[in-house]
């Protein structure tokens, strides 16, 4: 068997692995089912209050809010996809096992985030169906122009996860509320629901330094019905390429010494 058979034979049986977990724990649902519901009830309803007066500003603010949670989900889903592999792992103790194979661990990364891509589908599905069916919002009024703006932020969930896995592995359990916490910090600053403009001067440069401040930028135009602005698609590409490379530096020197210093063992 080639190596790229046999590689792709182990990346099919992690997600496998990932998939027989949930199916005996359907409580894992919960962040791909009723939280994107949530959301989209909490948000949405907000939108439909400040949209009351029937104004131009009004609806364009529901609108706002409605897409945003949407494209705010692929990143959710892609990032807690990713880490929770990892932590699914530590409370099963189940790490050591698997470092004691010849499982390299790109295939595990990748075997992980194949079956979180079948959840990120799930969860904006829900997403997309609740805000048609409960605010009647059709996620097709962006058009085909949302399709890089997602692939975006899919990859800013990754890079995300990456450091959260890394501050685990040298941290240990103490860090795993990093895998939800570090998401509340990222979407005020992301502009989500309104542009970078609108936060407090003093937080603006962070801001325009995250891929995502200028992927929910390019949406927001999409949604006003201009044409794609390019220059902020390219501008999160560029930034989160940037934080991708940071992110595998940072991990592979935190996996590093995680074997060097025996932190398996907090595990097993």
């Amino acid at each position: 068997m080639s190596d790229v058979a046999t590689s792709w034979l182990r990346i099919r049986a992690i997600a496998r692995r990932h998939y027989y977990v949930l199916l005996r724990s359907p409580h894992r649902l919960f962040d791909v089912t009723i939280w994107p519901l949530v959301d989209v009830l909490l948000f949405g309803s907000l939108g439909v209050f400040v949209a009351q007066g029937h104004t131009t500003t009004g609806r364009a603010a529901a609108a706002y809010l409605l897409s945003g949670i949407l494209l705010w989900h692929v990143v959710y889903q892609s990032q807690i996809g990713l880490a929770t592999g990892l932590l699914e792992e530590t409370w099963s103790r189940n790490l050591l096992n698997l470092m004691v194979t010849p499982l390299r661990e790109i295939e595990y990364a990748a075997g992980v985030a194949l079956f979180g891509m079948v959840k990120l589908a799930m969860g904006v599905a829900v997403v997309t169906l609740a805000a048609f069916g409960f605010f009647a919002f059709d996620a097709g009024r962006m058009g085909w122009g949302v399709i890089p703006i997602a692939a975006i932020l899919l990859a800013v969930g990754w890079v995300i996860a990456l450091f959260v896995i890394g501050l685990v592995l040298r941290f240990g359990s103490g860090a795993e509320a990093l895998a939800w916490g570090i998401l509340f910090v990222v979407m005020p600053l992301s502009g989500v629901f309104y542009p970078v403009k609108a936060l407090p001067r003093i937080l603006r440069p962070l801001a325009q330094s995250l891929p995502t401040t200028h992927a929910f930028a390019a949406a927001r135009a999409l949604v006003d019905g201009k044409a794609m602005p390019w220059d902020q698609v390219g501008l999160a590409a560029v930034t989160a390429v940037a934080l991708g490379v940071v992110a595998i530096a940072f991990v592979t020197h935190m996996l590093a010494v995680f074997r060097q210093r025996g932190y398996v063992t907090r595990y097993s």
